[in-house]
């Protein structure tokens, strides 16, 4: 087994060593979700933190880690005799992207349930993780299913298993944290509200400290025991200071002033429901005991809440999370008692650390030798790259372009899907064959059985009950005879964008207009988990303004700094759609793509423009491309360009008007199908 970097020789990054270091204390402040650019010791915190748990003491030979003192009484293998226990080092399992439900929550046998009434229960990573670290990378990338299975186990503390009436319920109490890359696409504002705490990190950009980073990591990459043993003494002490802060919590008291503080804050900033008051109450209480309190203060609300409700205050995917800490203050000191405020001003300890930046404190204990800078640390060894940002987008100059105009208020759109019967991953737009949904027939199980069709499994035993030699009730079942259930779900689609930024439609309030109509469909995007790209054409070409992506919100970015002038190379738009979905038809064949086109219909620049856009358009029909055009033609006199261009896309033609989900013409259900019609 590899050593770990130790978790005292991170340089920097004090709100995630924080935020860790808080759920080590108290789990039942619900899990840290840490969001960042890549290279900035996410995984490398997470890893190192298993170091600092303490050990736990299990009874022997139970799969689901239970609690000698306190057995669970509904654990698969027990019941559990009085015996000692065995002491172990607590876990850190890791739950990969692509993991199967059943590798998550564990898998019956159904054969033996069945034929023998047996509930044999193979387990799977939540009970692996039971007292321990969960540890999710990419958790914006694991399917929605398994984020939903995932969190409700956080939340209850205990898994259940369901198939075709036979149930299997354990503990799984754990430390759940996930990690993700914000232009890799967020998660739903839903699942960012299970996460109790929420964390940005960035690399520095302070010179010194980045040579700290590189340093420590060289060290550690030529001599990763030896490194680790020059930290052994700091990161005893920090395994210390985490026990006595455990042992401590039960003591820590929540005075009625302070609930009235977390209760005004989370008021003051319109937080739905009721979960970011819980959270912020055992942060500021986790808190308290970390600093070696047993009463919560008005600095520990407030670090709370810089951690606890930054990400349930987005309203829609391209907010950004964060927190006014001006209006943080101010209604803190309105709701705050008097004499909480005077304690904190003579407090010599007011954070978790003793003092600092006010910036999350990090909670490392102070270092013995001078020459070693208090903790903070490293990445995983890849570079630090530049903090997020957005390029200009392609093509942009100085010159009679425009500049770029604000999009219109965005509005809730119609359904648009791609006909027939998908397979791609997971997502809420066109019909698909999924895990989950509803049942439309059975097969043959190819590999293990995960979802049981009973009665075709009973219609496929019940022939052969007698040659068996069945005698009695039972129902006599061999492997042959199971079913597996298929299913029809819904799946995401790859949503290509394809704008037209030409002088035609360069009017002010027409361009606000059709950015508005995208960025609606960007958030339709994003809430039926598509995968989107964006191609933008004007004056003589066309560009890739963005890739396609999970990040919605780059995106919108790209969006709204586009400029506008020049003529229409419709044709070039089409042709480089067409390259685009190539490339990704070889990437990911499984996942199919809606074309989207927005754009009066005009083709203007080179030779025959108009005949030049038709023959791309057909490219795509004969492909099967499923298409729309958008079309942003205004005024008294229509030319009906968009809709020609439509039927040469084998698509359909929507008005922005029209797109609209509640206006009165018809809902747009199978694009292709509807253009055909037309």
């Amino acid at each position: 087994m590899s050593t770990p970097y130790p978790f005292t020789a991170i340089v920097g990054q004090d709100d995630l060593r924080l935020g860790l270091l808080l759920n080590a204390v108290s789990p039942a402040v619900g899990g840290v979700l840490v969001r960042g650019e890549k290279g900035t010791a996410k995984s490398t915190a997470v890893r190192a933190l298993a170091a600092l748990m303490p050990e736990v003491s299990v009874v022997p030979g139970c799969r689901f880690s239970c609690d000698p003192l306190s057995p669970d009484p509904a654990c698969p293998d027990g019941p559990h005799a009085e015996a000692a226990g065995v002491s172990r080092a607590a876990r850190t399992v890791e739950l990969p992207v692509g993991a199967s439900e059943d590798r998550l929550v564990g898998a019956l046998d159904i054969e033996r349930a069945l034929s023998e009434g047996v509930k044999a229960f193979e387990p799977g990573l939540l009970a692996d993780a039971h007292r321990g670290i969960l540890y999710v990378d990419e958790v914006n990338l694991l399917h929605d299913h398994l984020v939903d299975l995932l969190l409700d186990a956080a939340a209850m503390g205990a898994s259940y298993v369901e198939r075709e009436g036979v149930s299997v319920r354990h503990a799984a109490r754990f430390l759940l944290v996930g990690t993700m890359n914000p232009e890799e696409g967020e998660l739903r504002p839903q699942l960012l509200d299970r996460f109790g705490l929420t964390v940005e990190v960035a690399a520095s950009r302070d010179t010194d400290e980045r040579v700290e980073v590189v340093r420590r990591r060289l060290a550690y990459d030529d001599d990763p025991e030896g490194f680790a043993a020059r930290w052994a003494e700091e990161e005893s002490a920090l395994r210390e200071r985490i026990a006595g802060a455990r042992a401590l919590l039960p003591r820590v008291v929540l005075g009625d002033g302070v609930l009235r503080q977390i209760a005004a804050t989370c008021a003051a900033f319109e937080v739905d429901g009721m979960r970011a008051d819980i959270v912020m109450a055992r942060t500021a209480t986790a808190l308290a005991a970390w600093a070696g309190r047993e009463e919560v203060t008005a600095d520990d609300v407030r670090q709370a809440a810089l951690l606890a409700l930054p990400h349930r205050r987005r309203r829609n995917p391209f907010d950004a999370p964060g927190l006014d800490e001006d209006k943080l203050d101010q209604t803190l000191d309105e709701a705050g008692p008097q004499e909480n405020q005077e304690n904190n001003d003579d407090d010599p300890d007011p954070g978790p650390d003793g003092g600092g930046d006010g910036g999350g404190g990090g909670g490392v204990p102070p270092q013995a030798d001078g020459d070693r800078t208090p903790p903070p640390a490293e990445d995983d060894g890849t570079p630090s790259q530049a903090p997020n940002s957005v390029p200009d987008a392609p093509g942009r100059s100085a010159g009679a372009e425009q500049q770029p105009v604000a999009a219109a208020e965005p509005f809730r759109t119609k359904m648009l899907s791609v006909p027939g019967l998908g397979e791609g991953a997971a997502g809420r737009r066109s019909r698909a064959r999924t895990a989950h949904g509803r049942t439309t027939g059975a097969v043959r199980p190819q590999g293990a059985l995960t979802k049981l069709h009973l009665s075709a499994t009973v219609q496929a035993a019940a022939p052969h009950q007698r040659a068996r030699g069945r005698s009695g009730r039972g129902l006599v079942v061999r492997r042959d005879d199971l079913r597996q259930a298929t299913r029809e779900g819904r799946e995401g689609n790859l949503v290509l964008f394809v704008v037209d930024a030409s002088g035609s439609m360069a009017a002010r309030q027409r361009m606000s207009a059709v950015k508005g109509a995208v960025l609606s469909l960007l958030l339709d995007a994003y809430q039926r988990r598509d995968k989107v790209g964006l191609v933008t054409f004007r004056g003589k070409e066309a560009e890739v303004a963005l890739p396609p992506t999970s990040s919605v919100d780059a995106a919108a970015a790209r969006l709204e700094s586009l400029p506008t002038g020049g003529r229409t190379p419709l044709a070039a738009g089409l042709l480089k759609a067409h390259d685009v979905l190539r490339v990704e038809r070889l990437r990911d064949p499984s996942r199919r793509p809606l074309l989207v086109v927005v754009t009066d219909g005009r083709a203007t620049g080179g030779p025959e423009p108009v005949a030049l856009a038709g023959r791309a358009a057909r490219l795509h029909q004969a492909e099967g491309t499923a298409s729309v055009v958008v079309d942003c033609e205004s005024g008294y006199v229509r030319l009906g360009l968009a809709g020609e261009l439509a039927r040469e896309l084998g698509g359909t033609a929507v008005t922005l008007d029209e797109l609209r989900a509640d206006s009165i013409a018809g809902l747009v259900k199978d694009v292709t199908a509807a253009g055909r019609a037309a």
